[in-house]
């Protein structure tokens, strides 16, 4: 089987599974939740390299909660 082959039977099965997954929800409608968790899943991945800047001493997944200040938790005293 060529590539050509292969890539197009590989289409196929994608949109399938698509279609399947959709549901009865509209197409259109449903690009809204694709967009969406591709977004939450491209910020989830870049947050960590943003928050870190570059910099090896600073591992955010190693903070604790408690060094985290409540005006960045959204929730400061009143």
């Amino acid at each position: 089987m060529t590539s050509q082959a292969q890539r197009a039977e590989l289409q196929n099965k994608i949109w399938k599974i698509a279609n399947e997954v959709r549901g009865s929800v509209d197409g259109w409608d449903f690009k809204h939740f694709v967009l969406g968790t591709l977004f939450y899943r491209f910020i989830s991945e870049n947050f960590t390299d943003y928050i870190e800047a570059g910099d090896a001493s600073v591992n955010y997944a190693k903070f604790n909660d408690a060094d985290i200040p409540e005006e960045v938790l959204g929730y400061g005293r009143v």
